[in-house]
């Protein structure tokens, strides 16, 4: 439930903060006067579409915050979403400068629009004055029932079981239609795999034996090189390296005896010696492995020959080769599921039925809704001066679709003796709006939306109808909290609250308001509806009458 609404910078609202109450509350005032600001703040707050228009002439920034009791739904979502707060509660807030830049916050933590809109619709239930219009649309009337019936995840499941099922009907389609195409690509994708299978290039393969081959190729060198170096480490002729140090260390290690200071030096030689009696090892070990061998260099080098003449067959890198394969052979694996007819057939035969399954269900389902919303539309036209008259919904079979197996359409019969037509064609403008308020009222009672907004949904209707209607929403009132936009005397009188939008001008400009209307000034302000710009004694007394009937 909406228990208080802060306008601040709005269109030609300066600041204004409002307290709600639960039951029938109406929001009136003169043409002009800007009734629908508050409701136009209010689907802000609520994640609406709003760019700089919206900020007050003069003003940096429009703000606006609207704070709701939620029910167990919006808790969860609030949980799930982590806006959740220890007071309970939820406070929605919107803020739009005068760039067109926009900031949302929910119980104070930054949020987007989407998310704004999400909690939104678990919080408040809109009806425009223009809603009789969409009601004229086939797509609306479906999913008007839809919604009413609780169906929309049973919708959504049948669009999906759709979707599949005609994606790979044009599958087949393709494949029937270019099969010579297709073939002709199956087949070079075969030799192409053949040809990386036979070559059988492992993952890292090119680098291993690119390394190999160099030391095959310089094997000579490498050997002579390290002949070399150990000759001179250790077994030339003339006196190795190895040896005249150990010699050195020795006559240097007699010398410190004699004089401490040469320590350091010998410290420092014979970690030399150790290194290089390590690398006389290390060569050692190293020409025992190595080898000249000829015959698998060939090998090698036939090797290296065959991996990069395929590499640019297929116009890649050598060391890309393997994922080469593995993706052709998808391909080809791909081609070949959705080559082989029959099983494409067979496959397409199981989505059909089993989106037939999903739909029939659901025409069942609207089925059962339709007739529960037809009566109840019926009853409510009797009691809206539409003696006798009749609403039905009718569910004509249509080819399939991603919205099921029938096309709904709204039948309307003015009165008694007459045929129910399609509503577009036989509801005059009153009686759209009359069909359009009774359905919006039913369908509201349908959901757990706590708040319901009726924003001049009365238009068109008058008199003793007018009066009905006042009494629809104020029974409605006893389950929600309901707020209506209304022009109507006979509808604001049913109220439980009164709010009164004027506007006066305040340093050279327009600024709107809204005040709470006690009962002398409900009386006012119902008379000034009844009589326009005289009031005079008998309008007060005819809205003192209304008021209290």
């Amino acid at each position: 439930m909406l228990r208080t609404l802060s306008i601040r910078d709005f269109v030609i609202v300066d600041l204004i903060e409002l307290d709600f109450a639960a039951g029938f509350s109406v929001l009136t005032g003169e043409t002009g006067a800007g009734k629908s600001i508050l409701i136009d703040a209010l689907a802000l707050a609520l994640g609406g579409r709003g760019d700089a228009s919206v900020v007050r002439d003069g003003a940096a920034k429009a703000d606006i915050s609207a704070d709701f009791a939620t029910h167990a739904e919006a808790d969860a979502w609030l949980a799930v979403n982590e806006f959740s707060n220890e007071e309970g509660g939820v406070l929605l807030r919107r803020v739009i400068d005068n760039a067109g830049r926009s900031k949302a916050f929910i119980n104070g933590t930054a949020a987007t629009a989407t998310q704004l809109r999400e909690l939104g619709e678990l919080l408040v239930d809109i009806h425009g004055q223009h809603a009789h219009q969409s009601l004229l649309k086939g797509d609306a009337q479906r999913q008007l029932l839809d919604t009413q019936a609780g169906l929309q995840d049973d919708v959504k499941a049948v669009g999906i079981a759709y979707k599949n099922w005609r994606a790979l009907a044009r599958q087949r389609e393709e494949f029937e239609a270019n099969a010579k195409s297709v073939l002709q690509e199956r087949e070079r994708l075969e030799w192409q795999v053949g040809e990386l299978d036979k070559l059988a290039v492992k993952e890292g393969e090119w680098a291993e034996i690119s390394i190999e081959h160099s030391r095959l190729a310089h094997a000579a060198s490498l050997i002579e090189g390290a002949q070399e170096a150990l000759e001179a480490l250790s077994e030339s002729d003339n006196r190795p390296m190895l040896s005249q140090l150990t010699t050195l260390n020795l006559k240097l290690g007699k010398l410190v005896d004699i004089d401490s200071g040469l320590q350091p030096v010998l410290d420092l030689l014979e970690p030399a010696r150790i290194q290089l009696q390590e690398a006389v090892y290390a060569l050692n070990d190293y020409l025992g492995r190595v080898e000249l061998d000829p015959r698998r260099l060939q090998v090698v080098e036939q090797r290296l020959s065959d991996i990069h003449s395929t590499a640019r067959k297929f116009h890649v890198a050598p060391e890309q080769l393997p994922q080469e394969f593995e993706s052709l052979s998808a391909q080809l694996r791909q081609l070949a599921d959705a080559s082989d007819l029959d099983a494409l057939r067979a496959h397409e035969e199981k989505l059909k039925e089993a989106y037939l399954k999903l739909a029939q269900k659901l025409s069942a389902a609207r089925a059962k809704a339709a007739r529960a919303l037809g009566d109840a539309v019926t009853g409510a036209m009797q009691e809206l001066s539409m003696a006798g008259g009749r609403f039905q919904v009718a569910l004509n079979p249509a080819a399939p679709a991603a919205y099921g197996l029938e096309q709904v359409e709204f039948l309307v019969a003015g009165h008694a003796g007459t045929v129910p037509r399609a509503l577009a064609k036989v509801a005059s403008g009153g009686e759209l709006a009359r069909i359009a308020l009774a359905i919006s009222v039913i369908a509201s009672s349908a959901t757990a939306t706590p708040t319901l907004i009726f924003d001049e949904v009365d238009s068109g209707i008058g008199g003793g109808v007018a009066e009905v209607v006042g009494r629809l929403l104020k029974k409605l009132g006893q389950q929600r909290q309901v707020l209506c936009v209304t022009h109507l005397p006979q509808v604001a009188s049913q109220a439980n609250w009164h709010l009164q939008v004027s506007k006066f001008n305040a340093g050279g400009k327009t600024v709107s308001r809204i005040d709470a209307l006690d009962a002398k000034a409900r009386v006012e302000e119902i008379a000034r509806m009844l009589g326009g710009i005289e009031i005079t004694a008998t309008t007060r007394k005819h809205a003192r009458e209304l008021l209290a009937s």
